[in-house]
């Protein structure tokens, strides 16, 4: 092993390491936010979802426009109790978990204001505009059009928000705005429609040409030899990995199995089980967080940090732990 290679993997081992924990950060953020939507909206009120044991009485008071009396009074408090005290305080002083005391705060504004539990306060554009992104937007005012022009494009290569698209359709389909079947239905069509694309691109674009234009579809030189690894290591199987648990190289994974002139029904049969597992977990993540997407911001950016953090882990495992195919293309 040369010192280059020998080099590589020491980096890659630290970047493996700083993944990991930044993994298991985000996870359980993501999974301390999933528990604080859910207690808001069995509370009845999804809003709520933001309240955080570090707040203030006052503070939740104040954002929440709640009288302190009323606060104070719905959680069985003295009316003397200091504003400034924290949720987190209250719950030592009364032996409960701040997630229980969170969840009797939640339930105490929802009693004294029932407006905030319609989750009818912020329409579609406010809800979606901490995304920045036209495409979601699209999603609201087109519906099922938009939804799988968004993932079509994705899938094909282009720098959508496609997986964020269909937990965008899983949420309006718990507000009852879009069927869950026909949402499923148009994803999983425009997914495996995408990805077909993708192929016959290969297929006509052949190597030369996609070392030149590929980053059209999503192809870089990186990206290209982490699929030809999984293709060596995997087979068939790395056209269903690819589109779950790393569905970031879908495109590319594509447009190799084309460029090798991969078997077409094995391709197929792996896009479609693959696509079938995408879209039921993203529409039942958008199912999952409810009517309130602004509630559900949160969950959403922290869910987003551990599959990216994850992603890295397994870039950077092929590195450290691969065969030594995979660490030679290290020299070139």
């Amino acid at each position: 092993m040369d010192l280059q290679s020998h080099g590589a993997r020491r980096v890659a081992g630290v970047i493996f390491v700083a993944a990991m924990l930044a993994s298991a950060w985000f996870g359980m953020r993501a999974y301390r936010a999933y528990l604080f939507l859910r207690s808001a909206q069995m509370a009845g009120a999804p809003a709520t979802s933001s309240i955080r044991p570090w707040m203030t009485l006052g503070y939740v008071s104040a954002s929440f426009h709640v009288p302190e009396s009323d606060l104070l009074r719905g959680l069985a408090l003295p009316p003397a109790t200091n504003p400034n005290t924290t949720l987190r305080s209250l719950a030592e002083r009364q032996g409960d978990s701040p997630l229980a005391y969170v969840r009797g705060v939640q339930r105490a504004i929802a009693r004294a204001t029932p407006r905030v539990s319609t989750g009818t306060g912020t329409n579609g554009s406010e809800q979606l505009g901490a995304f920045g992104d036209q495409a979601l937007s699209a999603v609201l005012t087109y519906g099922y059009y938009a939804l799988g022009l968004t993932v079509l494009l994705g899938s094909i290569g282009l720098p959508v928000a496609d997986g964020l698209a269909t937990a965008v359709a899983g949420s309006l389909a718990a507000q009852g705005r879009m069927e869950w079947g026909a949402a499923a239905l148009v994803v999983l069509l425009a997914a495996v429609l995408g990805d077909a694309i993708a192929y016959l691109l290969g297929r006509l674009l052949g190597q030369g040409l996609l070392e030149r234009s590929g980053r059209w579809v999503g192809y870089t030189p990186g990206r290209g030899t982490q699929v030809m690894y999984l293709f060596k290591r995997w087979g068939g199987w790395t056209v269903l990995i690819t589109r779950t648990f790393v569905s970031y190289l879908s495109s590319v994974a594509s447009v190799l199995a084309g460029v090798s002139r991969y078997a077409l029904p094995p391709y197929f049969a792996f896009t479609v089980a693959g696509r079938l597992l995408w879209t039921s977990a993203y529409l039942g993540l958008g199912y999952a967080v409810g009517a309130d997407l602004q509630a559900a911001t949160d969950f959403l950016a922290n869910l987003s940090g551990m599959l990216i953090a994850l992603a890295v882990v397994t870039a950077s495992a092929w590195i450290v732990f691969g065969p030594a195919p995979w660490r030679s293309t290290l020299k070139s």
